[in-house]
């Protein structure tokens, strides 16, 4: 496999996990163990299970992870919809986040595609 550092969907996943971070530090307190925990899991869950893919035996065990790192992908899109519909973030935030965690959910499927 890959060492994971090198692949570039993990680099860009890394870098969109600490733009949640930066970003859910602005969200109302109350939702620091609910909507918060909750977007900031599924942001690192996205290269957390590229890497631990990339370190599996097989091509059929990396594509799983990575299905799994897509599966989070979604649900960190659903998650910032509703911080933006409960206006925590601002829509040109989440513009910028949106675009960029599109790019990696076809960064994802295309990776598993070669697969």
């Amino acid at each position: 496999m890959n060492y994971f550092r090198d692949l570039k969907v993990w680099q860009k996943s890394i870098a969109l996990a600490n733009s949640i971070y930066d970003s859910s530090q602005r969200f109302p307190k109350e939702e620091i163990y609910t909507l918060t925990s909750q977007i900031r899991r599924s942001a690192v869950s996205i290269p957390s299970n590229i890497a631990e893919g990339c370190g599996r035996n097989t091509n059929k065990d990396f594509n799983k992870f990575l299905g799994i790192a897509l599966g989070s992908s979604f649900e960190l899109e659903t998650q910032l919809i509703i911080a933006l519909q409960q206006s925590y973030m601002e829509e040109a935030q989440f513009k910028d986040i949106e675009s960029e965690l599109q790019h990696i959910q076809n960064m994802i499927i295309k990776l598993q595609s070669t697969l």
